[in-house]
């Protein structure tokens, strides 16, 4: 079982690669207590892509992101 790291907004500019390193191997391990620990992840490393995404560029796959043509 993982266990979940845990940032506010303020920390995620403190974020390291290895950080997302680890958080990253959690979700591709998939072995979470509940669903909700794995969105929180999830969401998290959403986050940290928001405002570090040289960061989180080999994990890209794990957000499932897909650029939108809104016209």
């Amino acid at each position: 079982m993982t266990t979940a790291l845990h940032f506010s907004n303020q920390d995620i500019g403190n974020v390291t690669a290895e950080d997302v390193a680890l958080l990253a191997g959690r979700l591709e391990q998939d072995d979470y207590a509940n669903p909700f620990e794995a969105l929180n992840d999830w969401h998290l490393l959403r986050a940290i892509a928001f405002q570090k995404s040289e960061l989180v560029e080999p994990y890209l796959y794990l957000l499932d992101i897909e650029a939108y043509d809104e016209e």
